[in-house]
């Protein structure tokens, strides 16, 4: 648990074993104490249950048994439970390790959206703690920034392994801050306990399953925070450790753009757009946040389970794996060095970042992958938009696929038209038939060679530049070979050589629509979130693109992409789906919407109303009572919702 200044309460419990210092804090399920364990002469942080809680026995128990689950857990990413109240006690209280330092929600109230490498370095942190709970059967289902706390010693302190008190080291000069190599990546200097100055823990981990022996879910109170929680979760479905990502994706979007990616103006609203899954990506939201960032997002946030990282090593593995590439050190080195100097870290971080994604680009723009080029040349103009050789780099790009485009359009009809005019010619040809030879023409065993070609092809044999020269002084073609040797043959259309197989084509889109939220599978497996601006590439086999709407809110629609080496431009129009309206009324009236005059229902009937968006407010009022006041409720696209006009 955190400390923090407080107050001794007069109200603080009296527990044998334990000092209750003062107040730490409190939430919904209890109050935190900073205590003292008389017997180890420690401090430590208690966590005692609110009153109407621990009257419940079932919760009592289940506290216990939650208490011992997680007292299992040894990880220095997880704050660890030294002790837990018997049953039969009259306070329920859990005694867990004392943290010294701040909430993570409290780094980003001070600093706003977070460095994105900083961002995905917490959470990388995270993620280990939460692998190791799931290999042990726990999970945590309230993964937020309150419950991540983060204990930091200045620099020229001993590290968090020597003890609970900070202890000055004259010896150790602050360590300057990281330098970048030639190669874009940073060279951080090692001094012994680099890293060490920091720890970043998460705590309450499987309380919130608590709660569940009241009946919490299927009375459809919303318990935890509804931002941070699973679909699956608010549904009252089976939870997993799938659920523990989509809350740290939510987490870790938070701390790279700087608010929810669930965004509502109450609870249900909220809770309705968790259900959805719609939101908007973080890169369009902050565009230093980059394309591969938001892609490992966009998979953690996934609606379905099975659609986001099958565990929380395999997050941590992708978040490693970008780290790696953009040149990173180790997590907590970087984020110690931001904790000593944010603003001076971000100004250095920024500049090597904006080198290094300029490497990359370049290095993928020579090995021909145009997308992954774009991504990072993107997000270095994000960073540096006037720049004057970025922006030449980026326009040079855009004229490139422009040009790339327009031969894609183009060449299919030269192409045709070439076939054509050639085959004309030669049926043209072949009615005339051959030119006179010229009888003072010696029949050279060459010459006779040089006939015998492919059908329909024709031999031009084009001098060099002194043999012309020669030839036209003496006026003879050189050698006294003919220039032009013609076999009387059928022509046949000479098709190019493909390229060889598995050879990458590129896929754009002429139009996609609506231009966010839409959901690509290829195969059956999911892609990343297309973008209208940008492309992406499939192999020369034949594939199944399916388009469809987070949250099911459009029709879905299925593409066809034949095997092949040509390049593809797709047109992709989603239609939103239509709304359900159920009124439960009286049969013999006639029900209407103020904002569809033409459409009305009988009570206890259905209606699909047209959407243009995912969701739309109307009001719907008794034709047979016009005097009567019209109810309001929102439609979500896809989905059935009733209104009730009984009495």
């Amino acid at each position: 648990m955190v400390a923090s200044a407080g107050s001794r309460s007069g109200r603080a419990p009296v527990l044998a074993k334990y000092d209750m210092l003062d107040e730490l804090g409190h939430g919904g399920m209890a109050t935190v104490y900073r205590a003292h364990d008389k017997r180890l002469l420690r401090d430590v942080a208690i966590k005692v249950l609110h009153p109407h809680l621990r009257e419940s026995r079932e919760i009592a128990h289940r506290f216990s048994v939650e208490a011992k689950a997680v007292a299992k857990l040894r990880h220095p990413n997880i704050v660890e439970v030294f002790d837990v109240s018997s049953e039969d006690e009259t306070e329920q209280y859990l005694v867990v390790e004392l943290v010294r330092g701040p909430t993570l929600r409290k780094i980003l109230q001070n600093h706003g959206a977070l460095p994105p490498e900083i961002g995905a370095a917490f959470v990388m942190e995270l993620l280990s703690g939460i692998a190791h709970a799931h290999a042990s059967g726990v999970v945590h289902r309230d993964v937020k920034p309150e419950n991540v706390l983060v204990e930091h010693r200045p620099a020229g302190t001993s590290s968090l392994r020597d003890g609970l008190t900070p202890t000055p080291v004259p010896s150790v000069s602050p360590q300057p801050r990281s330098q970048s190599s030639s190669n874009g990546e940073r060279k951080t200097p090692s001094p012994k306990n680099e890293g060490e100055r920091v720890a970043v823990k998460l705590t309450d981990f499987g309380i919130a399953k608590l709660l569940d022996a009241q009946g919490v879910t299927s009375t459809g109170q919303v318990l935890g925070s509804p931002a941070h929680m699973a679909p699956e979760q608010i549904e009252g479905g089976d939870v997993d450790g799938r659920a523990d990502v989509f809350g740290i994706g939510v987490l870790m979007y938070e701390c790279l753009v700087g608010h929810l990616p669930f965004i509502g103006n109450n609870p249900a609203q909220v809770l309705r757009r968790v259900l959805d899954g719609v939101y908007a990506s973080a890169e369009r939201e902050r565009p230093i946040v980059g394309k591969v960032w938001s892609q490992i997002l966009d998979r953690a946030l996934a609606r379905k389970p099975e659609a986001r990282f099958p565990d929380a090593q395999a997050m941590r593995d992708a978040i490693a794996a970008e780290l790696g590439r953009l040149g990173m050190g180790t997590p907590k080195v970087e984020i110690e060095a931001w904790l000593d100097d944010p603003e001076g870290w971000t100004a250095d971080h920024d500049k090597q970042l904006i080198d290094r994604l300029c490497q990359l680009g370049a290095a993928s723009r020579k090995r021909g992958e145009a997308v992954a080029a774009a991504a990072d040349y993107n997000r270095a103009l994000a960073y540096a938009p006037n720049d004057p050789s970025l922006l030449k780099v980026v326009a040079s790009m855009q004229r490139s696929e422009a040009r790339a485009r327009l031969v894609r359009r183009v060449a299919p009809l030269v192409l045709g038209a070439v076939v054509l005019g050639s085959g004309a010619y030669s049926v043209a040809k072949a009615f005339k038939g051959p030119p006179p030879l010229d009888p003072t023409a010696p029949s050279t065993p060459s010459a006779q060679r040089s006939g015998v070609v492919a059908a329909g092809s024709t031999s031009v044999s084009k001098p060099s530049a002194s043999a012309a020269k020669s030839s036209e002084r003496a006026g003879t073609t050189p050698t006294g070979v003919p220039n032009v040797t013609t076999t009387r043959t059928i022509a046949t259309p000479v098709i190019a050589p493909s390229p060889k197989a598995g050879t990458p084509r590129i896929v754009t889109f002429t139009r996609l629509s609506p231009g966010f939220g839409v959901q690509l599978t290829i195969d059956g497996t999911p892609a990343a979130e297309p973008d209208p601006t940008k492309s992406f590439t499939l192999d020369d086999k034949a594939h199944t693109l399916v388009f469809t709407c987070k949250g099911d809110l459009c029709t879905p629609k299925t593409v066809q992409v034949p095997a092949g080496d040509n390049n593809v431009e797709l047109d992709v129009v989603l239609a939103i789906a239509n709304a359900k309206l159920v009124v439960e009324g009286d049969p013999s009236h006639a029900y209407g919407i103020v904002e569809i005059p033409t459409l009305y229902v009988a009570g206890g009937g259905e209606i699909e109303i047209p959407m243009r968006a995912g969701w739309r407010e109307v009001h719907v009022f008794d034709r047979n009572e016009p005097s009567s006041q019209p109810q309001a409720i929102t439609l979500t696209a896809g989905k059935r919702v009733t209104i009730s006009f009984k009495r």
